[in-house]
């Protein structure tokens, strides 16, 4: 049986990084659970690219690519595709990230999208599930 794949927002990652409360708890179980392979976590590259413009403000370059190996060695990385821009323009969600994040979980076959914006991903195909919302159902 194979373990569950997660695709990961970027809230999540931005939680455990910077350790934002009261968040940081639930989604550094999610970490702990891609870190031991209990769970598939895959991240969009987008997200990556997301992390990297919003770490430039506070951290140097060197810093940042050593966040970046860590994420790598914890999470998959979900390249991002054509295929995923112009499904995501396609649904005219409010949010486009949210769409591309939702048209990448589709395309990497995700089981669900771990985030803190559940609301956003109502009309994604791949449920969405806050990090407490999933702990709950394993």
């Amino acid at each position: 049986m194979r373990s569950m794949r997660l695709l990961i927002d970027t809230n999540i990652l931005l939680d455990v990084l910077m350790k934002r409360e009261p968040y940081f708890q639930d989604s550094a179980l999610i970490w702990k659970l891609c870190e031991t392979n209990s769970a598939e976590g895959h991240v969009s590259s987008l997200t990556i690219a997301n992390l990297i413009y919003m770490m430039r403000k506070e951290l140097n370059p060197e810093e940042i690519g050593e966040v970046i190996k860590k994420l790598k060695l914890i999470f998959r990385l979900a390249e991002l595709c054509a295929s995923d821009i112009t499904r995501a323009a396609e649904r005219k969600w409010d949010d486009f990230e949210d769409a591309v994040q939702s048209a990448t979980a589709e395309r990497i076959h995700a089981d669900c999208i771990i985030t803190r914006n559940v609301r956003d991903f109502r009309e994604s195909k791949t449920i969405a599930f806050t990090p407490a919302e999933y702990l709950a159902r394993i």
